[in-house]
């Protein structure tokens, strides 16, 4: 089986997807008045682990969006798994639910399918992270077949601000064919 990965400096594909709002999030499509957008990919309301990186990356969401960059994050959870989720959240980004397979594959995400009933009902996809710029370019990718494995928020955060700042003329990295 193959699966097709997002190239660095491609262009991210627009995904639209429920939030509990009503309303739909369209992933890479920056919001709030920022030009550059972060899209973390979640495995869902079954990993303890995802939990406590979106309430981290919350307390760092000020600092995010003074860079001029917009947090969504989505998951393959249903509304109703969403919903009883939040009960452990603390976050104010919106959240997209319901990323289907043909989703997960358009965005190179590793997808597992559950141990078993008590961990989920449905294959979910593992931690992904993207950040697209005032493009619409794929800045930053960074995947993962593991909850385990994932960018440290602050050093993120610090290495955007390196990428922002206009005096540096930092490049999309990893584009080399």
């Amino acid at each position: 089986m193959t699966s097709g990965k997002l190239k660095a400096g491609s262009i991210f594909p627009a995904i639209a997807l429920p939030t509990l709002t009503g309303t739909d999030v369209i992933l890479g499509v920056p919001q709030q008045g920022t030009d550059w957008q972060m899209v973390v990919i979640y495995r869902g309301r079954h990993c303890p682990l995802c939990t406590r990186y979106l309430n981290e990356l919350e307390t760092l969401r000020e600092q995010f969006g003074a860079l001029g960059i917009d947090i969504v994050v989505a998951s393959a959870d249903s509304e109703e798994q969403l919903r009883t989720h939040m009960d452990n959240l603390s976050v104010s980004f919106p959240i997209g639910y319901g990323l289907n397979i043909e989703q997960m594959q358009q965005l190179g995400l590793y997808i597992s399918h559950p141990r078993s009933a008590q961990e989920t009902d449905h294959p979910f996809a593992e931690p992904g992270l993207f950040v697209i710029n005032e493009n619409n370019e794929i800045q930053i990718i960074d995947i993962s077949n593991a909850p385990f494995a994932r960018p440290d928020l602050k050093t993120l955060l610090a290495g955007l601000a390196f990428i922002r700042n206009p005096e540096n003329n930092y490049p999309i990295r990893g584009t080399y064919l």
